[in-house]
């Protein structure tokens, strides 16, 4: 059995460590509540560009913009790894991991797949594979906003356009509360109007273009496209919080469990030792009452 001194040391050490987790949940519970709100305010606007999107998808003619909707043979892919910037968040990064690795094995099989890490965990993983990695964008969750996401956004469309890549695909988290996250592969280029079907969006031909219906899809379908990147990173960043409130809460209460065992470790040490000083004290006396 450890001495007294050892479990004393044990449970100040315990007790450090949960008011350390505790805090941080605290700050991820904050944190949340602002990435919560972001997100859920977002989904409505980016399901109606999505809604736009189907109805006009058959409307286009300018060349500029069908060749978001081009399906080539796929032999170069690009996945967008997007994780988190620091761990303790539970399986958060590692399931964005698995999959990735998952998919690059049983669906890319053969192709040449390249990487965009957003987020320095994915970025620190991959560029020690042999897999191309683009840390480009690794940062984008220090200052994430609109323009950071349209940044992403505006790279991806070009690399498309320019055919670097055959098809790109978002791998993130979806968040859905505080303790769901729902892992996402989504295709993202070329576009695929039957997704928004299955969606249950209705076509609805009956929009009246001004100034003109070039001009306006020459604009409106790229910010559609950055948005549903925007939407992605915005759903990524409060599943992170999220994971990392739940993990922190978990690990509150696992250091709780703890510091009760070790306090029954020390009382059982301490009443041995009274113990053993109370027989040591009986036999000093018994010898000398037997002198």
């Amino acid at each position: 059995m450890a001495n007294l001194k050892e479990v004393r040391t044990r449970i100040t050490s315990v007790s450090s460590t949960q008011q350390i987790t505790k805090a941080m949940k605290l700050v991820s519970a904050t944190k949340l509540r602002r990435a919560q709100t972001a997100i859920i305010q977002m989904r409505p606007y980016a399901e109606k560009l999505n809604g736009i999107l189907n109805n006009l998808s058959d409307n286009i003619e300018q060349e500029s913009l069908k060749i978001f909707f081009e399906k080539r043979e796929v032999k170069k892919i690009l996945l967008v790894v997007v994780t988190s910037d620091r761990g303790l968040c539970g399986s958060f990064n590692s399931s964005i991991i698995k999959l990735t690795n998952r998919l690059i094995k049983e669906n890319y099989a053969g192709k040449e797949v390249s990487i965009l890490a957003v987020g320095k965990k994915g970025g620190e993983f991959f560029s020690k594979t042999k897999t191309p990695t683009n840390l480009e964008f690794r940062d984008t969750f220090l200052h994430l906003n609109a323009e950071e996401g349209f940044k992403l956004g505006e790279y991806l469309l070009e690399v498309f356009k320019s055919k670097k890549y055959d098809a790109i695909q978002l791998v993130y988290n979806q968040f859905k509360n505080a303790a769901t996250v729902i892992l996402t592969n989504e295709d993202f280029l070329p576009i695929n109007p039957d997704k928004f079907i299955k969606h249950g969006t209705q076509k609805v031909n009956d929009y009246i273009f001004e100034p003109s219906k070039e001009e306006i899809l020459e604009s409106l379908i790229p910010r559609i496209l950055k948005t549903q990147v925007y939407r992605a990173l915005l759903d990524s960043f409060a599943s992170e919080h999220g994971s990392r409130m739940v993990a922190m809460d978990k690990a509150t209460d696992n250091a709780g469990e703890l510091i009760k065992a070790l306090k029954v470790e020390y009382n059982r040490a301490r009443q041995a030792a009274i113990t053993k000083e109370i027989s040591e004290i009986v036999g000093g006396a018994a010898a000398l009452s037997g002198c």
